[in-house]
């Protein structure tokens, strides 16, 4: 079963629509939370559930403490869009986005949103689609991004005019496995006025000579986190697109 396939035979179904639902209007909820949304199944029916979501790329999941939290992925929607709605239809607002409170201060806080994408190259190649300026600008809304990599370096993404649309610095890297930096929107002066947030991209070898890239998001607030998660999906998807095709994302 193709990627799409899957994803179509996960939303067939009524009671996965509710779970994700549900995440969209809260996202990060244990097994416990999600249960509670159909009183009428088990947990091991809910489990099940899940795990076809999980299959299907449209949910995943990020361990805290002892608490496995579940979060929506939209990027899987958002290949649909970009495969089907921006070929056959007029542009339209692309994947979910969910506005919710952050809780500051807290040992072991959960991520904001995680994203993860299994995308048919090496780690080696991922590293270049995220960290190559010519490569950035393929998907990543036209920006090339700017930096020596190393931790503490400073990183920009800059529009093909020389403006900065976002910048920060790099905390941890791990080539080519492991990236987390500081990254401060500059492209609206409401989102810059929130103050960074902290990304993290994860890269894990997969079977069949894919890799498993996982996109975590630290520090968002509620002002701006609608916008960010509709970002990402384009961000990812579109990585994931051009990599496999060469052919970089229609922008809709």
């Amino acid at each position: 079963m193709d990627d799409m396939a899957a994803v179509f035979r996960a939303l067939a179904d009524a009671n996965r629509r509710l779970l994700l639902d549900s995440l969209f209007e809260r996202d990060g909820q244990t097994l416990g939370d999600l249960t509670a949304h159909l009183p009428g199944m088990t947990r091991f029916g809910v489990m099940k559930h899940l795990s076809v979501l999980q299959d299907a790329g449209l949910v995943t999941t990020e361990r805290v403490g002892r608490e496995k939290h579940h979060y929506l992925n939209p990027v899987g929607i958002r290949l649909i869009h970009d495969r089907w709605i921006t070929k056959f239809a007029a542009p339209v607002v692309g994947a979910m986005t969910a506005i919710k409170e952050h809780l500051e201060g807290e040992p072991m806080s959960a991520p904001d949103h995680v994203y993860t994408a299994f995308i048919r190259a090496t780690p080696e190649r991922l590293w270049r689609a995220i960290t190559d300026g010519a490569e950035t600008e393929r998907y990543y809304y036209g920006t090339r991004v700017e930096s020596d990599w190393t931790v503490g370096s400073k990183v920009a993404y800059r529009y093909p005019d020389g403006r900065i649309a976002a910048d920060g610095e790099v905390l941890e890297i791990d080539e080519p496995r492991h990236l987390s930096m500081s990254f401060h929107a500059r492209w609206d002066p409401e989102v810059e006025a929130a103050g960074p947030v902290r990304h993290t991209w994860a890269i894990e070898p997969a079977d069949g000579g894919t890799c498993k890239l996982t996109v975590t998001t630290h520090d968002l607030s509620g002002a701006r986190a609608g916008e960010f998660v509709e970002g990402m999906a384009f961000i990812v998807s579109g990585l994931k697109t051009l990599v496999e095709t060469g052919e970089p994302t229609p922008v809709g």
